[in-house]
């Protein structure tokens, strides 16, 4: 599976259903990967790409701390498909290990460990987006065409 670096962009909320975002763009090139997730994961990927440190800690943060505990390390987040609207990402662990998981969990742990995240070929395929031009009028077209979409237009 040909997997390709990405970063996280931020999170936005897709009007008018009220839905979070996580935009993701592809590091050594031009798609973005738009993926729909819950509000407590949209807040749990918005506090770590801000380095916010809440008082107690998030749930994301108590796997971090369970995953030190434990001496297992994040090696990287496999974004892997998108099946029947839902997509899928792999969490892999020190000693070769794979933990199914939602992206938007994967997001928010690899955020706060520092762990690459990768997205493959054909997730981008399937759902992906390419901007050629990064200029900030390109850009905001992107955001204008965001405000306009719905989970359901990435659906079969």
């Amino acid at each position: 599976m040909e997997l390709h670096p990405v970063d996280v962009v931020g999170v936005r909320v897709e009007m008018p259903s009220n839905q979070p975002i996580v935009l993701l763009k592809e590091i050594t090139g031009e798609r973005y990967l738009p993926i729909w997730v819950g509000a407590v994961e949209a807040t749990a990927i918005a506090f770590a790409q801000q380095a916010m440190k809440p008082p107690r800690p998030l749930t994301h943060d108590l796997i971090v701390d369970l995953l030190d505990l434990l001496d297992a390390k994040v090696i990287s987040v496999h974004l892997t498909e998108l099946k029947d609207g839902v997509f899928y990402a792999d969490l892999k662990i020190s000693g070769e290990r794979t933990l199914s998981v939602r992206p938007s969990d994967a997001i928010a742990i690899a955020l706060r460990v520092g762990a690459p995240i990768l997205a493959s070929e054909d997730l981008f395929n399937q759902a992906g987006i390419e901007i050629p031009d990064q200029s900030d009028d390109e850009v905001e077209k992107f955001r204008e065409f965001l405000d306009q979409i719905n989970p359901e237009d990435f659906l079969g």
